[in-house]
């Protein structure tokens, strides 16, 4: 089983995804940023795109990593990704779904103004990247085929992680850890991303 959580930048699809893993035993965190950048290194920049999600090998090397993963894992597998385009959407979730693995899509939602507070609350300006990106990603996020749509505005990671264990019906470990423990594993994550 597959558990991709998208959403846009800010959204908390990173530190959920890294939350379900250390909360739901045998599953991995499969990070699809992790191929665009070995695309990126390797284009010549005559052919480079700005966003790497625009290469058709991109979307086909993550469609086939993750049915590869699928087949051979006996574990869920966690994806923090944001894909706005329905079109690529459907090149990698589609196409898996139309090999019968089941993929189980979430979008992490929460409102401009506290995308912008997350966002800057990790040390990105409102001309970052990901700041000029919120007005694309949530307009194409509004289209139907995104849907199971989370509302993140006024939850934490955990309620969120808990709603969507709840949703699928599967069973998370106790988190023991004190509010410090857990504050420096989410900056060990923010550090990670970086």
């Amino acid at each position: 089983m597959i558990i991709w959580l998208n959403g846009a930048f800010g959204s908390g699809k990173t530190q959920t995804s890294y939350e379900l893993n250390r909360r739901i035993p045998n599953s991995h965190v499969y990070d699809p940023e992790n191929i665009g950048f070995f695309i990126n290194k390797n284009i010549p920049k005559e052919i480079s795109k700005r966003d790497f999600q625009d290469y058709s090998i991109w979307r086909e090397l993550n469609y086939t990593n993750l049915k590869y993963i699928e087949n051979e894992y006996d574990g869920v597998i966690i994806v923090p990704m944001t894909i706005v385009n329905p079109q690529y959407f459907k090149e990698i979730v589609g196409k898996l779904r139309d090999d019968g693995v089941i993929v189980n899509h979430f979008v992490l939602w929460a409102s401009k103004e506290t995308l912008q507070k997350r966002l800057r609350s990790r040390g990105e300006s409102k001309n970052s990247w990901g700041a000029k990106q919120i007005d694309r990603c949530m307009q194409g996020l509004s289209n139907e085929l995104f849907n199971h749509r989370i509302e993140t505005d006024n939850m934490t990671i955990e309620s969120v992680v808990e709603t969507i264990a709840s949703m699928l019906d599967i069973p998370l470990l106790d988190d023991n850890r004190n509010k410090l423990r857990k504050r420096l594993d989410r900056i060990k994550i923010q550090i990670k991303q970086l």
